[in-house]
């Protein structure tokens, strides 16, 4: 086989065979099939398309590239959430220890920023001395210790995919439901999650647009996963406004912290309630949405969940000092509030905007070798619905200069509509998609 062939093929919009795709994500592993080619059948990908056949080989022949972790010798079994990225994104940070204080061993590998959407473990490095980079034994450990682990993806897991990831990141492939389906649940296959909740976001600030192309990725993971023989559920929320309030590394942090000592975004809060309840049931560990509901509040409620996100921080060598006192966290040299212009309500924010704006700042990156600012971001003073008079702060830039500050001002300004008439928010959540 060709690699050369193989891009012409999918780009002229033929089904690649089972053996192709292993043939092709073997060689690219390897290092025989250079970045520049398979950059080309990426966006061949993204053009064509691929079908549930070839999207499930792809997703077996990732999952395949490396070490398939079983973790049944250490915890009867595990379960994992993954988001399809958006903007402020922090749910992990919230959601991991509460499902762990109620039992339940959450041993996840979270992936680094891609296009406008951060990364859970770029946040999560923003915490002095936290590592993120373990080894599978040290991934291992961490779950029988203290039943959390929030790991960067190992080398040794889903290799394939990682390197892909980070080609997509940089090469404007990164909006493909076959390609965004294969590499989420490459990794959750890999890392031996029995249970598996999936959120999946669609609106401006995320890579699904619409609830119908959003509702399709759902599916398309789902399927895959019952194939695999996990237990798997997607809930469909909205990224039509960024969750929470912060967007950046260090911001979102602290707004976790906030959320898990009671005092966080009421979306945020509520999308974890509902992400959280999905899994328990999938567990078993109870049988309706209003007991899973209930246990996952009271593990927030009573601090345990605080306490299992301080034990996976110390265990991961993270600075204990920065989780207790927040203002420790790395904080930006430069605070400056973007001022409304006119008087009215809030009717639309364009997330995505924000996002890029957040990486033009230093919160993301333009080219996989660049250093992440864990200091930037934006912090939203005003959000959809909300009231607003002339010259009230609509949001404040947190930056590394007032130039870097200065600059990204009219991108802002023209992320935020603001009309007369008010309008209602809109829904967090639009659908929950089971498996069968």
């Amino acid at each position: 086989m060709r690699a050369v062939d193989l891009i012409a093929k999918k780009r002229d919009g033929v089904a690649l065979s089972s053996d192709e795709i292993r043939w092709m994500i073997s060689n690219y592993a390897s290092g025989a099939i250079p970045d520049y080619q398979m950059s080309a059948w990426a966006m061949a990908v993204v053009w064509r398309g691929m079908d549930d056949r070839e999207t499930a080989d792809l997703t077996m022949a990732m999952a395949e590239s490396g070490d398939m972790l079983d973790l049944h010798d250490l915890v009867p079994l595990t379960v994992d959430k993954h988001s399809t990225g958006g903007v402020g994104d922090k749910t992990t940070l919230l959601l991991a220890p509460m499902i762990a204080a109620v039992g339940l061993p959450m041993a996840k590998m979270s992936g680094r920023g891609l296009g406008f959407s951060g990364g859970t473990v770029d946040k999560l490095e923003s915490i002095p001395g936290l590592r993120t980079n373990l080894s599978a034994e040290e991934f291992r450990h961490a779950v029988h210790e203290i039943g959390l682990v929030i790991a960067a993806q190992s080398g040794d897991l889903a290799p394939a995919d990682k390197k892909l990831y980070a080609l997509r990141d940089v090469t404007a492939t990164v909006e493909s439901i076959p390609l965004i389906a294969a590499s989420v649940m490459s990794k959750k296959l890999a890392a031996g999650a029995d249970c598996i909740v999936l959120d999946v976001k669609y609106g401006r600030g995320a890579f699904m647009h619409t609830p119908a192309a959003a509702r399709t990725l759902a599916r398309t993971m789902v399927a895959i996963g019952t194939h695999a023989g996990r237990r798997v559920a997607a809930t469909i929320s909205s990224m039509q406004q960024p969750l929470g309030f912060a967007i950046g590394n260090a911001l979102e942090v602290r707004e976790a912290i906030a959320a898990l000592r009671g005092h966080g975004p009421a979306d945020l809060v509520e999308l974890c309630l509902t992400l959280g309840t999905q899994l328990v049931r999938l567990t078993g560990l109870r049988d309706n949405d209003a007991a899973a509901r209930s246990l996952l509040q009271e593990a927030l409620a009573s601090g345990a969940a605080w306490q299992r996100f301080t034990q996976m921080i110390a265990h991961q060598g993270g600075d204990i000092r920065v989780i207790e006192d927040p203002d420790r966290l790395p904080t930006a040299p430069v605070q400056l509030n973007l001022i409304a212009r006119k008087a009215g309500y809030v009717t639309a924010i364009d997330g995505q905007a924000l996002g890029m704006v957040c990486n033009q700042l230093g919160g993301g990156r333009q080219r996989t070798e660049d250093r992440i600012d864990p200091r930037v971001g934006l912090m939203l003073q005003a959000k959809v619905g909300a009231a607003v008079t002339l010259d009230s702060p609509l949001l404040t830039i947190h930056a590394a200069s007032i130039p870097d500050a200065e600059r990204v001002i009219p991108q802002l300004l023209h992320a935020y509509q603001i009309e007369s008439s008010p309008v209602a928010v809109p829904p967090l959540i639009e659908d929950i998609v089971l498996e069968g």
